[in-house]
């Protein structure tokens, strides 16, 4: 299976069936993927494709499959993996080990490459200091490319709390090698790579050598050479470059377009650009409400 493929199915399934029903369809297809049938999903998948709508049920539905891509791939490390599925103020995905008495909670995260004002919360570090609860760790995956490159509060949230923030990049290096949990090699050490940084470094110096650190110890602890990581992340760059280069003939596509649009038609669309009826049809409802009290 691509991820061209299951992009379609995304933007296609809702016409038929109900959001749970959507949801537990790609829970069942995603965990009956093989290794080198999910491949190329985990590798793409932080990238929400331009054509779904922002806040559309297909832009949702697919941050449900993201919750469930992040689960089967701790399923191919090792551990023993669920969606949790009641998304309100907790945590995607619990894991738990099989051989080394540990649990985790996950959240998964995906973003546009249109979209460029991130903040720490968007990231929601210190929400995941709360999720952990009586789990041992706490891991957010989303793009590595994504994590703020300067000074970020997110990275002394994370070194405080201990949250790993980690991406679907380990995630895909750790699969494509073959990297398990078993009765001799535990994983724990990834998981709590945020505790291990912090106890190295002053507090000055942890926000400018955070990602690069846990880097050089993600690859010794994994006996993977640091060398093929980057190599590795170099083709991941290529990708997002490819998947980049969709998006901007996506959004060339919109704009011939539109330049072919009556002038009713223009004025049509942009007022339902803005939702203005909606807004005419909400204060309505209340001015019906309030006068009937």
């Amino acid at each position: 299976m691509d991820f061209e493929r299951l992009r379609k199915e995304i933007g296609e399934k809702l016409k038929n069936v109900t959001f749970d029903e959507a949801g537990s369809y790609f829970e069942t297809l995603i965990f009956s993927l093989s290794r080198d049938e999910f491949l190329p999903i985990i590798s793409e998948i932080g990238t929400i494709p331009e054509s779904f709508q922002h806040d559309s049920s297909e832009e949702k539905l697919y941050a449900k499959v993201a919750d469930i891509v992040l689960a089967k791939a701790l399923q191919e490390l090792g551990l023993s993996s669920n969606v949790i599925k009641t998304r309100a103020n907790c945590a995607d995905v619990i894991a738990k080990s099989q051989y080394h008495s540990y649990s985790l909670v996950g959240d998964a995260k995906a973003f546009r490459l249109s979209r460029t004002a991130k903040n720490q919360k968007d990231f929601k570090v210190q929400s995941m200091v709360h999720w952990k609860e009586d789990n041992d760790f706490a891991v957010l995956v989303c793009p590595l490319f994504q994590y703020p490159r300067s000074h970020s509060q997110i990275y002394t949230q994370a070194l405080d709390g201990n949250v790993l923030l980690f991406s679907w990049e380990h995630l895909s290096f750790l699969i494509e090698n073959n990297i398990t949990e078993t009765e001799s090699f535990s994983l724990k050490r990834i998981w709590n790579l945020s505790q291990e940084i912090s106890s190295f470094y002053t507090r000055a110096e942890k926000q400018i050598i955070f990602l690069e650190k846990q880097n050089d110890i993600f690859c010794n602890y994994t006996d993977l050479s640091r060398k093929k990581f980057d190599k590795y992340l170099t083709k991941s760059k290529d990708l997002i470059i490819s998947r980049g280069l969709e998006g901007i003939q996506y959004y060339k596509d919109a704009i011939s377009q539109i330049e072919k649009y009556s002038r009713k038609k223009a004025i049509s669309e942009l007022i339902k650009s803005q939702k203005i009826n909606e807004k005419i049809s909400a204060i309505e409802i209340y001015m019906k409400h309030l006068k009937a009290e």
